[in-house]
């Protein structure tokens, strides 16, 4: 019997991530075919990760680049496209929320491939945000949902969901737990920055809602400044040319420490010491929960609600009154509960991948 095909497509730095424990153990049951879309595609946001996690060299590099949402997406869509018809998979398995995520999922179910989602189940309740289309557009299309809790299970049930939802844990949590004791060894941004443990604050801000509106943007800066401890931006390379856009770099210089975007293993170095971090990130809402770092979201509303009611996430948006705030906080935090799962998603998805493939060909014989 030939090895089943699996297409693998990523295209943005969470999913590089994702994909790393997965795509581990995949290689040893199936053949891979990973495809990067090239959504991010410069050195800080792209190559570095594949080249720390030691993911395997893309198949397929797409070079798609940045564009509005509906331009980028169909120029996934035809790229991917003939990607698919080219390989001819027996899946398509995507990951989280993106542009990268809706394609793959698309082009697969326009051609009658099954499609596979890490991640699935997540709602943030807000229909404006691009990430909630994909959500919910890319679980439609899917054979398989691969949940990292309980609740998204109910969440999809709400739907009318049922079929193929798999309970898995968290993706990044097994990346973490993979990583986590090298960040802190080799991480050294800590040094080169000047930083001591625990008397600096992380800061990452990224999302659409945030960067294309200069009174939410000024907002974050200005609650950002207010604390009292140093503040560490990497810069995203969108973000800082809203900060152009808006006159906001200046003053944003002034405040704040911004650094280059830095690399998976600096990354989780600089997370792990800091304070707390403030961010709009949902992977970083999860990777601090992991690391035992108090988070701060710069959001409305999360997808990720269990860091929320646990107590170590609080949902503060673009307010600088509450960012201050929040930054001030001194309460001691709960006792964390045990979220997500144990470190073991990877397996689960690549188990049920299989176990999937195995009885489609049983059916076709």
């Amino acid at each position: 019997m030939n090895e089943p095909t699996v297409l693998s497509v990523v295209g943005a730095r969470p999913q590089f991530v994702k994909a790393f424990p997965v795509s581990r153990l995949l290689r040893e049951r199936a053949r891979e075919v990973l495809v990067h879309t090239g959504q991010h595609y410069d050195f800080g946001m792209s190559d570095v990760f594949f080249e720390e996690l030691d993911i395997p060299e893309p198949e397929y590099n797409l070079g798609v680049g940045s564009a509005n949402h509906a331009v980028q997406t169909a120029a996934m869509l035809r790229e991917l496209d003939a990607v698919v018809e080219s390989e001819d998979p027996d899946l398509v398995l995507v990951y989280g929320d993106t542009n990268s995520t809706l394609a793959g999922a698309l082009v697969a179910a326009k051609r009658d491939v099954p499609v596979g989602h890490v991640e699935a189940g997540l709602r943030s309740g807000n229909w404006s945000m691009p990430e909630e289309v994909n959500r919910v557009l890319t679980d439609r299309c899917s054979d398989l949902l691969f949940v990292p809790s309980e609740r998204a299970v109910g969440t999809l049930a709400g739907e009318g969901i049922t079929d193929g939802v798999t309970v898995t844990g968290d993706v990044m949590y097994d990346a973490v737990l993979r990583v986590r004791d090298r960040a802190v060894a080799e991480a050294t941004v800590l040094d080169d920055l000047d930083l001591d443990r625990g008397e600096y604050v992380l800061a990452t801000v990224h999302r659409q809602a945030n960067t294309d509106d200069p009174e939410r943007l000024a907002a974050i800066v200005e609650g950002l400044a207010s604390s009292p401890r140093r503040i560490v931006v990497p810069l995203h390379p969108r973000t800082k040319n809203a900060l152009e856009r808006h006159d906001l770099l200046e003053r944003t210089i002034a405040a704040l420490t911004l650094t280059d975007p830095v690399g998976y293993v600096d990354f989780l170095g600089l997370l792990a010491g800091a304070e707390r971090v403030a961010t709009d990130s949902g992977g970083v809402q999860k990777e601090a929960f992991y690391l035992d770092t108090r988070c701060i979201t710069l959001r409305d509303e999360t997808e990720w609600v269990e860091t929320v009611e646990a107590g170590w996430n609080e949902l503060v948006g673009a307010d600088s009154g509450e960012i201050r705030r929040a930054l001030r906080r001194t309460d001691e935090l709960p006792e964390k509960p045990p979220l997500y799962g144990g470190g073991h998603a990877a397996e689960r998805v690549v188990d049920g991948v299989v176990s999937f493939l195995d009885s489609e060909s049983i059916a076709h014989d």
